[in-house]
């Protein structure tokens, strides 16, 4: 089965060469579509997010994942967040070192 996009007469014409450099532009072509389509996707899902990074010294709330902190999530009407804490250190664009208290 040909899967090229040539009208038939066409396709009896070209020789080894052409056709092989004629995919190689399909190729290319269909590469190019899905990157431009990528980026479309992910400007519309990035629209309105806001980058934020934090430096040491600033104050935060904390979410309170259930996985991580069970005894302050035992109910789903509990708050899911508490604060403020201080950051101590930043580790990277996603993680900080804060100061939690004891308890």
């Amino acid at each position: 089965m040909d899967l090229l996009s040539l009208p038939m007469s066409e396709r009896l014409n070209l020789d080894g060469k052409k056709k092989a450099e004629y995919v190689r532009t399909l190729h290319e072509k269909v590469r190019a579509n899905i990157e431009n389509k990528i980026q479309q996707y992910t400007r519309q899902a990035n629209k309105g997010k806001k980058k934020v990074n934090f430096e040491p010294g600033d104050w935060v709330w904390l979410h309170l994942k259930k996985e991580r902190f069970p005894e302050k999530r035992r109910s789903k009407l509990l708050p899911r967040g508490d604060g403020p804490f201080q950051v101590l250190e930043r580790i990277n664009d996603n993680a900080y070192k804060l100061d939690l208290p004891g308890e």
